[in-house]
Order: structure tokens, then sequence, then C-alpha cells
């Protein structure tokens, strides 16, 4: 594919979910990042069947509906976090709508309830089909600055306390 036919998106894009139900959920876009992920509230294994809640009761994009994913829909892959600590996780694929492409991705299944985006966007599924220009996209700019503030105080309040 040449470069013209890639699709430009931005840092941060609004994605949608077409099996889920979920429109305009928040993602980052993640060029360090190889794999993709998204927040996963329950996974549980039952008769070789995987089965997820995705998000949870206090996200937006919760519904509570339970995906069944068959033997062979599902993986078991090991990854390393954003702390360099590596685990297991679930991956599974799954339809995206972003820049009004649908196309199918693998998604690591995880924990992002501590994280400002439920979803993230790696290197994989963006590899010749997208080009990230870090100027455009839709950042939830109000909540990344507060988020930066309180960093920023915890990191005062600690060099006072240790000093």
């Amino acid at each position: 594919m040449s470069e013209s036919q890639l699709t430009i998106i931005g840092r941060a894009e609004k994605v949608a979910f077409p099996e889920l139900g979920a429109k305009m959920v928040p993602t980052k876009i993640d060029t360090g990042a190889d794999s993709s992920s998204i927040w996963a509230h329950v996974t549980k294994v039952e008769d070789e069947r995987l089965k997820v809640v995705f998000f949870s009761p206090e996200s937006p994009y919760y519904t509570g509906d339970e995906h069944v994913f068959e033997k062979g829909d599902f993986v078991i892959t090991r990854v390393s976090n954003s702390f360099g600590q590596r685990e297991l996780r679930y991956k599974v694929t799954l339809k995206i709508k972003v820049h009004n492409r649908v196309i199918n991705g693998t998604f690591t299944l995880a924990d992002r309830s501590k994280k400002l985006y439920p979803v993230l966007i790696g290197r994989s599924l963006l590899k010749k089909k997208f080009l990230v220009d870090v100027s455009l996209g839709s950042p939830l700019r109000k909540e990344e600055k507060e988020r930066a503030d309180r960093l920023h105080e915890e990191l005062v309040n600690t060099k006072e306390v240790t000093t």
C-alpha cells in the first residue's frame, strides 16, 4: 500500500467497536507499543470458551453484556506491560472503526481501569493502514492536564518530604 492510501490519524482518536455496541471510545495511539489492548472487566474460561465483559460499570462504554469467544477464536499471549513486567493475557480479534475504516484488529485483554484511555492501539494494528500525525486527533486534553498536575503535585510533595 502506498503512503497516499494510508489513513492519517492523531495521537488519540475516538473509535467504535461495532460488535460491542461501543461508540466514540477514547483511544490512545501508541507507536511505541507493539500490540493493542482493550479494557476487559471480567474474563473467564468455561467449557473451552472465553467469556468477556468489556469495560466496567464505572465506564460510559460498559453494557454488562458478556461476549463469548469460541475455542480457536482466542489465544493466550505474553506481553510486556507499561512497567516492563511480562504477563500473560488473552488476545482476541475485534472489528474496530477508525475514521470510517472498519478493520479487524487483535487486542489483548487488560485491566485499563487506571488508564486514561480504555483502549490502546499499537504498531501491529497501525502497520500498512495508518500514519500517525501527533498534531491531530481527539486527545482528552483536560483529563491529561489534570493527571499531569496531580503527578507534579505528588512529586513536589515527595521532594519536600525527602529534603
